[in-house]
């Protein structure tokens, strides 16, 4: 039996398994399939659909098929809460939690307090899991993870000085005050930290004044249609670094290359996941994913959707039950190798229920994006720009 996506009246979409409905086990997730963010709705679907594919082709969960019932947040802070209020009404035992962070940890607060588990799976801002709570789990890395790669690149590479230009989401806000305490401890001089709010359009000013400080490294945290903005207008200015950096996000998509053109070109960005890490079977599910998205390349939002629906049927199985306090105590004892990474969750550094999993960089050489850091991914040599 094939595996569907269905939209109903109620903006809720299901992944389940034709003419089984009634005998399957459902848990829900909340993703932007609209709004500002759906291009990361859309890679975080097909990694859902390769997940549940999997899982029930691989005999489902304790002998029933998966079904993943998923409600669109609208990329909005109060229709996500609304979303998650229609999961808990629902009765499922588990809810995968999303992108935004913005969005995740209201919603995340809001499921901790109906003593909802809930899996966030691609959201990044420290303060989800830090001080978190016992109903929240993070298997994706934190934002102190991107600043952290980043910062270790300019640091290997002996610069003296930096600019940083973010955004003041709650995921910019993370990985930009991380890249300031990276900084301080490498010796790096920050010589310009502008944020800016949602709807600017205009970055030259700022970038006019990074230009006249001539950094060595320029660290952008910015999403989709941003990051093309920032890139484009950093050219046309002059803005000439040793090296552009991205904080991931917008930086990390494949739409980054093909919509900034040129402008792309040796910029290094921040990334959760890339086929080339030594993961067994990350060959393969960057196939699956190319084939749920119709061709198109896989961000790293693809590949943790489906490790969250892996790590939802491994607590499942070991809980033995859909009873959520079950869940929640089979959470804390997952130990699964995936093809997304290692996955367990753990107390350090403040963080609470968060998977230890390092980030990689990547960069644009010749109009693809290569891997260039750490040793483990085998890299290419970095292009500098001077």
């Amino acid at each position: 039996m094939r595996t569907v996506l269905t939209l109903t009246a109620l903006t809720t979409l299901a992944l389940s398994t034709q003419g089984a409905a009634q005998d399957t086990i459902k848990i829900g997730a909340i993703t932007s399939v609209t709004g500002r963010f759906a291009e990361f709705g859309k890679m975080q679907l097909a990694g859902f659909k390769v997940g549940v594919e999997e899982v029930n082709r691989k005999g489902g969960v304790l002998g029933k098929k998966l079904e993943l019932v998923i409600e669109d947040n609208a990329s909005d802070v109060n229709k996500g809460l609304a979303a998650a209020e229609r999961l808990v009404n629902a009765g499922v035992p588990l809810v995968l939690n999303e992108y935004s962070s913005s969005l995740v940890k209201a919603q995340a607060q809001y499921l901790a307090r109906q003593k909802v588990p809930n899996l966030v799976f691609t959201s990044s801002g420290d303060d989800i899991t830090k001080p978190g709570n016992d109903y929240i789990f993070r298997m994706n890395q934190p934002a102190t993870e991107y600043a952290r790669v980043i910062l270790n690149i300019f640091r290997d590479n002996k610069f003296k000085t930096m600019a940083i230009i973010a955004g003041t989401g709650a995921f910019e806000k993370s990985v930009a005050d991380a890249a300031q305490g990276f900084a301080k401890a490498y010796g790096i001089q920050v010589v310009e930290d502008q944020r800016y709010d949602q709807g600017l359009t205009d970055f030259r000013p700022v970038l006019n004044r990074i230009k006249a400080k001539n950094p060595d490294g320029v660290l952008m945290v910015s999403y989709a249609a941003d990051s093309v903005t920032v890139m484009r207008q950093a050219r046309e200015v002059g803005v000439k670094p040793r090296l552009f950096a991205g904080g991931a996000a917008g930086f990390a998509l494949p739409n980054f290359i093909t919509d900034s053109g040129s402008a792309a070109e040796n910029v290094v960005t921040a990334t959760a996941w890339i086929p080339q890490l030594r993961y067994a079977g990350t060959q393969k599910l960057n196939i699956d994913l190319k084939k749920a998205l119709g061709g198109a390349d896989p961000s790293y939002h693809a590949a943790q959707g489906y490790a969250a629906v892996l790590v939802a049927a491994e607590a499942l199985k070991a809980a033995g039950s859909t009873d959520r306090e079950k869940v929640k105590d089979a959470l804390n004892k997952v130990n699964i190798a995936t093809a997304f990474g290692p996955i367990q969750f753990k107390d350090f550094d403040g963080f609470k229920n968060q998977n230890p999993l390092a980030m990689v960089a990547q960069q644009v050489q010749n109009g693809v994006f290569v891997p260039v850091y750490p040793k483990s991914v085998v890299p290419r040599k970095i292009t500098f720009e001077r």
